[in-house]
C-alpha cells in the first residue's frame, strides 16, 4: 500500500516538473529562439547587401 502512495507522489512531482518545463519552453525559450532566428536572418540579409549591393536589375 505504501508503494502505491509513493508512486502517486512521484507521478505528481513528475507532472509538476513537466509543467514547469513546458511553461519555460513556451514563455521563454521559443520566443527567444524566434527573435534570434529572425534577427539572424535579417543580419545575414543586411550583411549580404553591404558587400554585394542592394537587389534589383543590373545597371
Amino acid at each position: 500500500m505504501a508503494q502505491t502512495h509513493q508512486d502517486g507522489a512521484e507521478s505528481t512531482s513528475r507532472k509538476s516538473s513537466e509543467l514547469r518545463l513546458f511553461i519555460f519552453l513556451v514563455v521563454f525559450l521559443f520566443p527567444i529562439l524566434a527573435v534570434a532566428v529572425v534577427g539572424g536572418y535579417g543580419f545575414l540579409i543586411w550583411m549580404t547587401q553591404v558587400f554585394l549591393g542592394p537587389p534589383g536589375p543590373p545597371a
